[in-house]
């Protein structure tokens, strides 16, 4: 795992210590622009904008990612199994993904926002 020089030690602990950000505290939460969404540790495009919904968790939630960009296992950390997921590119840890999320994929990945960065479409 690579780690990019500029991380917060947030972000570090979060990706590489698969630690959680306080819900509601992330700005993505309300971010609203047409755009994309990218690891914050190697720039790996990770969501479309056009997959964000409001889950009323506290963290940005996509129902959909970009193919291909997460791996995956499971934590017990809270007594039970819950699905993790880690950029495949960098191995840093972004969230877990629940079976509770709309249609048409049911998912609802569950983002740590600190992670993320988000690039607005150039119009």
């Amino acid at each position: 795992m690579k780690k990019n020089s500029n991380l917060t030690p947030e972000q570090e602990n979060i990706l590489f210590n698969e630690a959680t950000e306080p819900p509601g505290t992330s700005e993505l939460n309300i971010e609203k622009r047409e755009g994309s969404y990218h690891c914050v540790n190697c720039d790996e495009k990770l969501f479309n904008s056009s997959t964000k919904y409001e889950s009323g968790s506290g963290w940005p939630s996509f129902y959909e990612s970009s193919p291909d960009v997460f791996e995956t296992k499971t934590d017990y950390i809270l007594g039970y199994g819950r699905t993790e997921y880690h950029c495949k590119k960098c191995g840093g840890h972004h969230g877990h993904i629940f079976d509770d999320g709309p249609k048409p994929t049911g998912k609802r990945y569950c983002n740590n926002g600190a992670c993320l960065i988000f690039k607005p479409t150039k119009k």
